[in-house]
């Protein structure tokens, strides 16, 4: 996979959905429902995308006045939209923020990503939804990121990017030997390094063998063989005198009943 990059450069939902980006199947509904379908961006929304930075993980009582407080440290500021709740008008935990400059959005980009405010470490990334060919949003069963306690982790983005595939084909040549001779650098000299070594492995076996066989001599043999027949005969006589004993009892009960 030479084109292979740990942040996707088009939105595919079967791919956000697989760690490496390699799945052939999706393996939740999500996925599924991503797949079918057909997202159009807001038209409503206006501003430049490519200069406008996405904040999620607010705190919902972050105000647009606290943000521009915040983000205006790293340049000139057109316009902050919190995305708020139509009935209740509650803050929904995101904004969009576009800046005048290219300048400042990157920079914004590059170091308020975990920023803590309001005790909530914020998420900072570009706008995808105008940007990224293809996108589908989370409530569709698409997005990037999520929570592992949902089954339904998106990678490819910025906060979860894909981790690069085990080239599984590779590692089998190589484990053969099928590899590159750079990497094997298996030599002439070194095959005969090693039969060499075979060869003083095996003749230090024919030695070791003799001394084996005089350290367990005939002599210890038959020592051992004796110690074992004077532990059957032993045996032998136990279990005789436990048989006297028992017909001795046996014979005297019988005297007691007569």
């Amino acid at each position: 996979m030479t084109d292979w990059a740990p942040i996707a450069k088009e939105y595919d939902p079967l791919k956000a959905g697989s760690i490496d980006g390699t799945d052939e199947e999706p393996h939740d509904r999500a996925i599924w429902r991503a797949m079918l379908a057909r997202y159009v961006p807001n038209k409503g929304v206006t501003g430049d995308p490519h200069l406008t930075l996405f904040v999620a993980r607010l705190n919902l009582q972050t105000t647009e006045e606290k943000l521009k407080e915040v983000f205006s440290r790293y340049g000139d500021i057109r316009k902050i939209r919190l995305v708020r709740d139509l009935v209740t008008g509650f803050s929904k935990g995101y904004a969009f923020i576009e800046y005048k400059e290219e300048r400042a959005l990157l920079k914004a980009h590059r170091d308020a990503n975990r920023l803590v405010i309001d005790q909530h470490e914020v998420f900072v990334d570009f706008e995808l939804e105008r940007t990224l060919k293809g996108w589908i949003p989370r409530r569709l069963g698409g997005g990037f990121g999520g929570k592992k306690e949902s089954g339904q982790l998106r990678f490819g983005g910025r906060d979860r990017p894909f981790r690069k595939p085990i080239n599984l084909p590779n590692v089998k040549n190589d484990f053969y030997g099928e590899g590159s001779a750079e990497k094997r650098n298996w030599s002439q000299e070194g095959t005969r390094d090693w039969r060499t070594r075979d060869r003083e492995h095996e003749r230090g076996r024919e030695k070791r063998g003799p001394e084996r066989e005089r350290s367990w001599g005939w002599g210890d043999t038959e020592e051992r063989s004796r110690g074992r027949d004077r532990k059957d005969r032993d045996r032998k006589d136990r279990d005789r005198d436990r048989s006297r004993e028992r017909d001795a009892k046996k014979q005297r009960d019988d005297d007691k009943h007569r």
